[in-house]
């Protein structure tokens, strides 16, 4: 068992992950207990799901130890870094691009061509917010590659300033600077924003400061597995870890604050940092996607709604079972599901 701070878990596998003797030692029954305030006290068998791919259903039966694994900002970086060059040359074997680094406004960016771009889509273009928790960088190959081949859309993917050493407005500024200056080339219709995790919330973080500062907005923008609000964390947040039940997960803490990205002074209902608090009205159409045991599922969902209030045309899709960002995961079929949603609905919108 797991306690993940007031609430208590046991995810079961089934015996294809455990020994069968093992398995038999485990709860084979369904236990809950609420507390005068609420808490939840609770054990859930819950087997690997059939609704899932083979390929998914071996990702959720993986043992991962519970224990904590400390590492360094240096460490995390050296091998966020490794497996984003390794999953992006098995992207790139999917999804033939070609792949070169610039500059745009001063900030640096990778460059992701399609082999062949239609004449209708010349004078379009794409802007990744890579994921990676703020610190690293965690996908500007791996959420770029398939989106560009797919849509059939250069993607210019943005390497901004990264916490803790550059906290916010550091790496939103740097977004929107490349974005101004795409203005110049393209038509703000003609050119879609998206990214994963952090790149999820910095999409949402760039339309609301676009919109702060009276520029004209995207014609599409896609949130795949973020949040819009800094100042609660959600509930999902207290029952999963990256890898959804498996590995490590702190208790949560009701007075948690991102130290890295916010500063001391920084407000965490700011509308801009947390767009849930800004007017959200007459933003670009929205693709929200997240899944059944993210972390962040109740980020995208609660952000999801806050643009169905405004009014805008926001859709979302949340996959069965998967863990945060399972997309990054180029053996999965659920993943080239998901990454034709997001090209398909980036390119319907483009040029409306």
């Amino acid at each position: 068992m797991r306690r993940f701070g007031s609430l208590l878990i046991l995810a079961a596998v089934t015996a294809t992950s455990l020994t069968r003797a093992a398995a038999q030692q485990q709860p084979q029954s369904d236990s809950g207990t609420i507390a005068p305030d609420g808490t939840a006290y609770i054990t859930r068998v819950v087997p690997v799901p059939t609704t899932v791919s083979p390929e998914a259903q071996k990702i959720l039966a993986l043992v991962v130890s519970d224990a904590a694994k400390p590492e360094s900002l240096e460490e995390r970086r050296v091998g966020t870094d490794k497996w984003q060059n390794a999953t992006g040359e098995a992207f790139k074997k999917i999804y033939p691009v070609n792949i070169s680094s610039d500059t745009i406004a001063g900030v640096p960016v990778r460059v992701i061509t399609p082999i062949t771009i239609p004449p209708e889509k010349r004078n379009h273009v794409l802007i990744n917010l890579h994921g990676g928790g703020f610190n690293s960088d965690s996908g500007s190959f791996t959420e770029s590659i398939p989106v560009a081949y797919l849509a059939q859309t250069k993607v210019i993917a943005v390497l901004y300033r990264l916490a803790p050493e550059h906290p916010f407005p550091a790496g939103l500024d740097d977004a929107v600077a490349v974005y101004k200056e795409l203005l110049k080339s393209y038509k703000p219709r003609n050119i879609g924003i998206f990214g994963t995790s952090a790149g999820a919330i910095l999409t949402a973080e760039v339309t609301a400061k676009l919109k702060q500062l009276k520029l004209s907005l995207p014609g599409a923008t896609g949130i795949f597995s973020g949040l819009g609000d800094f100042s609660n964390t959600g509930d999902s947040i207290a029952l999963f870890a990256l890898d959804g039940f498996a590995g490590h997960l702190d208790p949560p803490d009701p007075h948690w604050r991102n130290t890295e990205y916010l500063t001391p002074a920084t407000d965490p209902k700011d509308p801009v940092l947390s767009p849930v608090y800004s007017n959200l009205t007459g933003v670009p159409p929205t693709l929200f996607i997240t899944s059944g045991r993210d972390l962040l599922l109740s980020g995208t969902t609660i952000l999801h709604r806050a643009y169905l209030r405004a009014g805008v045309d926001a859709q979302l899709i949340v996959f069965e079972a998967l863990p945060h960002a399972f997309w990054n995961n180029p053996n999965l079929p659920e993943s080239k599901e998901a990454h034709q949603f997001m090209a398909t609905f980036l390119d319907r919108h483009l040029g409306k």
